[in-house]
């Protein structure tokens, strides 16, 4: 029976990270791949909020972020800033990738709705949104829609040179909160599987080819 462990002995999987432009200022004073999911996180953006503390909790990631920006304007500039930010966070972390399982899938319900995400950390960045009939869908009262997500999802996934790919079922039955909800669940959950230490190849580039 092969298990599979989540740090790297002798490897400290943490780092900081600060993105600073005219139009946003971000600061992850922590991030640690290898944690228990606790997290701190204050965007401004309160659903973006709500959605990366499940993602910290559910892919055990522990999260220190803190950001504000031009969102008099709208959260368009904020929310896709975050998403480079802790992509390239993310990569930092990494550091060589080496040992990693580096693909995983998870799928998680949410009331009437689920999302299912694949993730491959191949160094060839790809992002796929599948959502039919619910794209263009805001969330009532809390200012996010599907478009903020997919703007968020795509530059993280770009950063950390990820394949991701993102499914949801539900054709319109839920509330637009948990199909979201139920994408960062997911996110955490197939992502933490991705960068687990596999034994059998501690030490080794996840790639045929012996580079990604």
């Amino acid at each position: 029976m092969v298990f599979f462990k989540r740090g790297k002995s002798g490897v400290s999987r943490k780092t900081a990270y600060q993105r600073v432009s005219k139009e946003t200022q971000i600061e992850i004073p922590l991030l640690n791949i290898d944690g228990k999911g606790v997290s701190d996180i204050s965007t401004t953006i309160g659903f973006l909020d709500h959605m990366l503390t499940l993602f910290s909790y559910h892919g055990f990631f522990d999260i220190i972020l803190k950001a504000k920006g031009d969102t008099h304007v709208d959260n368009h500039h904020l929310n896709e800033d975050l998403g480079l930010a802790l992509g390239e966070a993310f990569k930092k972390a990494l550091g060589d990738c080496r040992g990693i399982r580096r693909s995983s899938s998870a799928e998680i319900p949410m009331d009437m709705v689920s999302a299912k995400v694949l993730v491959d950390l191949s160094n060839r960045p790809a992002f796929k949104f599948k959502a039919e009939g619910i794209i263009g869908a805001v969330i009532e009262d809390e200012g996010y829609s599907f478009h903020y997500a997919q703007d968020f999802l795509n530059s993280f996934a770009n950063k950390l040179s990820m394949n991701l790919h993102i499914e949801i079922s539900g054709r319109g039955e839920g509330d637009m909160h948990h199909y979201l909800e139920a994408v960062f669940k997911a996110l955490g959950v197939a992502l933490d599987k991705a960068l687990s230490i596999d034994p059998r190849r501690e030490g080794e580039v996840p790639s045929s080819k012996g580079i990604l």
